[in-house]
């Protein structure tokens, strides 16, 4: 005990000039700490891993913030934006997990997930101090949320699932929702880092997060269906269709999907917040996972349907909105 009361307050003298340490002192006396203090700049490193559309914007808001961010990610020049506000590169997630207290990852499948996390060498998990956390914040199955945990368990570390709803607009906007599955504690300590991003909802155990996004996403797949069947009811009836989304986004049809995506939609704007090729891997994750529990769920099964066609027509990096293309052909007409 004495031993521990001494180091605290070696830390606390010497924290900020640990950069005078050798590397093996200041970085034992940082992680005998991390276990105990709450996360802030001063204290705490954090890495990331994947800066795509959702992970530019939110890598942003910790930079702003003022933690020291180091980034891996398979093209580097696409982290350049980051690079240029002071971020720091790491050629491997191995080589951010050993300079980070606490590692996020938002990759595309779980595959990737599996890879960035948990390859024997060059994996983030490989390279995390005892005390470290893992963050996955990709939607991803809820099996491997709990095989990831058990893995940094065995290290004397801690993971976290913690996958994100809101789409690019979220992200920039830091409202995403967070639903957050592992140690209710950690979950606890990792909140003035995640209320950087958007809203923290705890969900349970490991792989509960997952769980939550998984029924997030078939909420949003039908509502996807009866925002574009209306647009083609409404066409073919003659409306306005400018009007008639105004008219019922204040009604009780009003949604998110409507107001992130009905404009975009009129507009032929198709761009990515959510691309088509992630929702199809979620909703196929979903349906695996209705098999797994002797579920019926017919609203997501026709949805994962159309989107599989708007990929067959090489369309899978096009926004979630884009769904307004398949029902266009089903009915050989365009709203255009």
């Amino acid at each position: 005990m004495r031993t521990k009361s001494l180091l605290r307050s070696l830390y606390n003298n010497i924290h900020f000039h640990s950069h005078f340490l050798p590397k093996s002192i200041s970085g034992h006396l940082h992680h005998h700490t991390m276990s105990t203090t709450t996360i802030s700049p001063s204290n705490t490193r954090l890495g990331w891993i994947g800066t795509g559309v959702m992970g530019q914007s939110m890598c942003s808001h910790l930079i702003k913030a003022g933690y020291t961010l180091t980034i891996f990610t398979r093209t580097k020049s696409k982290s350049q934006p980051l690079l240029d506000i002071g971020a720091h590169w790491a050629s491997s997630p191995h080589a951010v997990a050993s300079q980070s207290d606490v590692v996020f990852s938002i990759v595309g499948y779980p595959s990737d997930v599996r890879h960035v996390l948990l390859h024997p060498t060059s994996g983030a998990l490989s390279g995390l101090a005892p005390n470290g956390i893992l963050v996955d914040m990709t939607t991803s199955e809820p099996s491997l949320a709990v095989e990831i945990s058990n893995s940094a368990a065995e290290k004397s570390c801690f993971s976290v699932d913690a996958p994100v709803s809101g789409g690019d607009r979220g992200a920039r906007n830091a409202a995403l929702s967070i639903f957050a599955g592992g140690d209710e504690s950690i979950v606890k300590r990792l909140n003035p880092v995640l209320a950087l991003l958007g809203k923290v909802n705890y969900m349970g155990g490991a792989g509960k997060g997952q769980f939550a996004k998984l029924a997030n996403q078939i909420t949003i797949a039908s509502t996807m269906v009866g925002l574009i069947e209306g647009l083609i009811y409404a066409h073919k009836a003659g409306l306005d269709l400018g009007v008639y989304l105004d008219a019922i986004s204040t009604g009780a049809a009003g949604s998110k999907s409507l107001d992130l995506y009905g404009q975009r939609i009129l507009k032929r704007d198709f761009e990515a917040g959510f691309f088509v090729n992630h929702f199809v891997k979620d909703l196929g994750i979903c349906l695996r996972e209705c098999q797994n529990m002797g579920i019926a769920l017919p609203g997501l099964a026709l949805a994962q349907q159309l989107y599989v066609s708007l990929k067959a027509h090489g369309e899978g990096d096009l926004g979630t909105q884009a769904l307004i293309l398949s029902l266009e052909r089903l009915n050989n007409f365009s709203l255009e």
